[in-house]
């Protein structure tokens, strides 16, 4: 069966098989960014934005894709090297498989809340699991990306 879906920003009628979640399908169509964590919905690794907001892509039937508009990190590449640089500066990048399902929450997260508090933040990121920080220097870079006030 086709789906057709705007992906990053492309129209596309994309093949699919009923059974396939989107993830699978993002990877098949060259979205190699989109991760494969732990398949439970518990990790976010696997984040898309679908009409800019987050969702789980593992967990996600393709089908339900069908007439939506779905973001990855192929297509918001100068606002994700924007976060990345906070993210190097404040030196919280470890291993980064993480970092393409932080960086789609935290920018649907800019777009969302005008003015953050760290409490919200960390209430948004909740969903995205990092395994090699103990994520202090991704709040400082990511409250500074946001623009937080100390």
């Amino acid at each position: 069966m086709k789906i057709n879906v705007q992906l990053n920003g492309l129209a596309l009628a994309l093949e699919i098989a009923p059974h396939e979640f989107l993830l699978d399908v993002l990877r098949r169509y060259g979205c190699l960014s989109v991760k494969r964590g732990c398949d439970t919905s518990s990790c976010g690794v696997c984040t898309v934005l679908m009409d800019g907001v987050p969702v789980l892509s593992c967990s996600l039937f393709a089908a339900k894709a069908d007439g939506h508009s779905i973001t990855t990190v192929e297509g918001l590449q100068r606002e994700v090297a924007e976060l990345a640089d906070f993210m190097t500066a404040e030196g919280a990048d470890q291993c980064g498989y993480c970092n393409p399902g932080f960086a789609l929450t935290v920018l649907a997260m800019k777009r969302e809340l005008a003015a953050p508090t760290e409490e919200q933040i960390r209430h948004y990121l909740a969903g995205n699991l990092c395994r090699c920080t103990g994520y202090v220097g991704q709040m400082r870079a990511i409250a500074k990306y946001l623009g937080v006030k100390e």
